[in-house]
C-alpha cells in the first residue's frame, strides 16, 4: 500500500498491510523559518519512513499574531522565552480583534505547508491549530488563573475575544487546506483537562469555538482532535467533527485506546507514551508500540505518541518504534 492509502485505509477502520504510524516534536531552532521549519518536518519523515507527517510547528505562532513577542532560545531542545504578551488584564480584551488568516505568522505557516507539500511525495500531512481558548491562554502568557478568574469577572469580554479568535482561526484553517494539507489537528492544549478547568466552563468556554472552527474545515479528510495532559476532557468530546481522536492515552485519569474505540466509529491515535519514547529502552518502546497494535486488532488505529515527543529523544527508540510496526 502506499502511505496515503494504508492512512486512509486505517482511518475508515479497512485492513491495511501494517498500522501507520508517525512521531513529531520541535526543532527550536529551525521552526522560525518556513524553509527551516519543512525541513525539520521532512528529515525525520524520510528517516523513519513514517506513514503521515503531523506538522510541529512553534507553539508560539499564534499569539505573535496578536503581538506577542519572544525571543528565540539558540537551542534546538529548548523554547523560546517570552518577552512581551499582549494581556495582563481584563481590559486588553477589547485588543482581541479579528486579524487576518494569510498574513504574518499565518502567511510563514502557509509557506511551510505548501514547500512540504511539494516535497512529501504525496503522503499525508496535517498542520497543528491551536483552540480558540488555547490561543487566548498563549496571549495571557498561559497564566490560566488569570485566564479563568476573567471568565467569572469579565465572562462577556472573554466571549467576544474568544470570536473574533474563531473567525480568524476558521480562515485560517481552511487555508491550510487549500496550501496542501490533507486536515488539521486541532489541540486544545492546556484547557481541557478537569486539573485547569471545570467541565462546565469548557462547556462555555471552550466547546461552542472549537466546533466553528472544526465546522470550517469539516470538508477535509484529515481532521485530528487532539486532547492534551493527564484527567483530559475527551470523552465529552466524542461528537466532534473529525475523523480521528488523539490524546495520551496512557496518561493518568484518560481511557484507553480500546476503551473509546468502543465508542465511536472514527480512528484512534496513539499508543506510545512520549516519556517512554524519551526515556525508555528500545524493548520498552517495541512493547507499547506492539501492545497498541494488538489491542486495536490493527485496524482503526494510527500509531504516535501522546503528545509532542522530546527533542532529545534517543534516534535508536525512534528505529524501535519504526520497525515494531512491522513485527
Amino acid at each position: 500500500m502506499q502511505k496515503r492509502e494504508r492512512v486512509r485505509a486505517a482511518l475508515a477502520g479497512q485492513p491495511v498491510d501494517h498500522v501507520p504510524m508517525s512521531f513529531w516534536g520541535h526543532d527550536y531552532l529551525r521552526e522560525w523559518s518556513p524553509r527551516g521549519l519543512a525541513d525539520a518536518m521532512l528529515e525525520p519523515f524520510f528517516r523513519y519512513d513514517w506513514d503521515y507527517m503531523k506538522v510541529n510547528p512553534r507553539a508560539t505562532y499564534y499569539a505573535e499574531a496578536w503581538g506577542a513577542r519572544y525571543k528565540p532560545s539558540n537551542d534546538s531542545t529548548r523554547g523560546p522565552e517570552l518577552i512581551q504578551r499582549p494581556l495582563n488584564s481584563a481590559a486588553d480584551l477589547a485588543r482581541v480583534v479579528r486579524v487576518s488568516g494569510v498574513d504574518g505568522p499565518f502567511a510563514e505557516q502557509l509557506e511551510a505547508l505548501m514547500l512540504i507539500r511539494g516535497e512529501i511525495g504525496g503522503a499525508d500531512f496535517i498542520q497543528t491549530v491551536f483552540s480558540p481558548l488555547s490561543v487566548l491562554g498563549y496571549l495571557a502568557g498561559r497564566d490560566l488563573e488569570m485566564v479563568r478568574g476573567w471568565m467569572k469577572s469579565d465572562r462577556e469580554a472573554v466571549h467576544h475575544a474568544l470570536s473574533n479568535l474563531t473567525e480568524t482561526l476558521s480562515d485560517y484553517g481552511r487555508e491550510c487546506l487549500h496550501a496542501g494539507a490533507s486536515g488539521i489537528f486541532f489541540a486544545t492544549t492546556d484547557w481541557a483537562t478537569t486539573d485547569n478547568l471545570s467541565r462546565e466552563l469548557y462547556a462555555e468556554f471552550g466547546r461552542p469555538y472549537d466546533l466553528e472552527v472544526l465546522s470550517a474545515v469539516e470538508m477535509a479528510e484529515f481532521n485530528v482532535l487532539h486532547v492534551c495532559r493527564a484527567h483530559n476532557m475527551i470523552e465529552d468530546m466524542l461528537d466532534y467533527p473529525v475523523r480521528a481522536f488523539h490524546w495520551a492515552d496512557r496518561e493518568p485519569g484518560n481511557p484507553s485506546l480500546v476503551e473509546l474505540a468502543g465508542r465511536v466509529e472514527q480512528a484512534v491515535m496513539g499508543g506510545v507514551s512520549q516519556q517512554t519514547i524519551a526515556e525508555g529502552s528500545i524493548q520498552e518502546v517495541e512493547r507499547e508500540v506492539r501492545e497498541a497494535v494488538e489491542a486495536m486488532g490493527g485496524r482503526r488505529v494510527l500509531i504516535a505518541p501522546g503528545c509532542s515527543i522530546s527533542p532529545r529523544t534517543p534516534p535508536q527508540n525512534l528505529e524501535a518504534a519504526a520497525r515494531a510496526r512491522f513485527l
